[in-house]
């Protein structure tokens, strides 16, 4: 304006048909044209400063987008630009490229400025970025997923592990432990590397076996022993004599039977093995039993009880035996008093001849 007056001043022109000149021409150009999010200026376009009637201005799609349809130009008509009919959208950048071991979480889409993010399978960890974004040149970040891995399991004292590799154990491998001989293994024979980097238990402990340790392990636990069946004995009645033979009428004669018998193990006068001892009136034949008898008494029961403690029945007949001994001898020493047997050294009365030849 000031440019104006002062060409004015200069030539004399009246300054009101000047201003009226300007005035026109500013109205006629048309305004800088504003772009959108989508859609941007071409650099040429930004270049101008003036945009007089007639003047073409060309945009195309922003950073991350790509044409979807229409023109690209505008052109300046009476101070105003023209419709813009260009179209532009979002560039897909699809699903990221799969990897080994390797998943992506795509819930925030595949367009332009989505976040995908990155997810290893059990038992592997990430290496490199953790989420993708997704740019005109496709998802950006680099990442991988490698197994898990232990630390070397530690030496146990007075043992062994079956680790032998240089390598640190991985996922899911295992390693089993045992003691040196003489030692006990305290606790889990075998650990496994977990997916946090970590064995799922502590490894074992080998203690030294005690000597009570030994006895305990060396004991039996005793049988429990069957209950012992009574033996019961019985007087054979028929192999017996007894005063009813006499035919005296116990209802008239109130007698009491003089038969007294010595209680031994049931064995009769005509069992195999028995001897009789003493007989006199009415008094009944007392049998003890020999050796001979015994020992078939006792293979007898040994047969009939196969499934009974047998110690109780070998002690009774042990002791019984030893009682018959006994009364066999009194009652021998008996017989011989009262049969009047002496010695009259008869044996001796040739040597006491020679001696009085002499």
């Amino acid at each position: 304006m000031e440019a104006l007056l002062s060409a004015c001043g200069r030539t004399g022109v009246p300054c009101l048909l000047l201003l009226c000149l300007f005035i026109w021409k500013a109205a006629a150009d048309c305004p800088k044209p504003q772009g959108t999010e989508s859609i941007v200026l071409t650099d040429d376009s930004l270049l101008l400063n003036a945009f007089p009637v007639g003047t073409v201005v060309t945009l195309e799609c922003a950073y991350g987008y790509e044409k979807e349809g229409g023109s690209e130009t505008i052109t300046c008509t009476n101070g105003d630009w023209t419709e813009l009919k260009l179209t532009c959208k979002k560039m897909d950048c699809g699903p990221p490229q799969p990897q080994p071991n390797m998943s992506f979480n795509t819930n925030a889409g595949t367009l332009f400025g989505a976040v995908a993010r990155v997810i290893c399978d059990k038992g592997y960890q990430i290496f490199g970025s953790s989420y993708k974004t997704c740019y005109p040149t496709g998802w950006s970040g680099k990442a991988r997923c490698e197994i898990v891995t232990c630390a070397k399991p530690a030496e146990v004292a007075n043992g062994k592990s079956s680790w032998a590799s240089n390598d640190d154990p991985k996922y899911r491998e295992t390693i089993k432990f045992s003691c040196n001989e003489g030692y006990t293994l305290v606790g889990n024979d075998t650990i496994v590397c977990s997916e946090t980097g970590d064995y799922d238990s502590l490894p074992p402990q080998c203690q030294g076996v005690t000597t009570e340790d030994r006895i305990a392990t060396k004991m039996v636990t005793p049988t429990p022993t069957p209950t012992t069946q009574e033996v019961s004995s019985s007087t054979d009645t028929s192999s017996t004599p007894t005063a009813h033979s006499s035919s005296t009428d116990s209802s008239s004669t109130p007698t009491a039977h003089r038969n007294k018998t010595i209680t031994t193990p049931a064995v009769s006068a005509s069992a195999p093995g028995g001897r009789d001892i003493l007989t006199a009136g009415n008094k009944s034949i007392t049998t003890v039993p020999t050796p001979s008898s015994i020992r078939e008494k006792v293979d007898g029961a040994l047969d009939a009880n196969k499934h009974t403690d047998y110690t109780p029945v070998i002690i009774s007949v042990i002791g019984v035996s030893l009682v018959a001994a006994i009364v066999v001898f009194v009652l021998h020493k008996l017989f011989q008093r009262k049969k009047g047997s002496y010695d009259t050294r008869e044996d001796l009365k040739p040597e006491l001849l020679q001696f009085q030849n002499l």
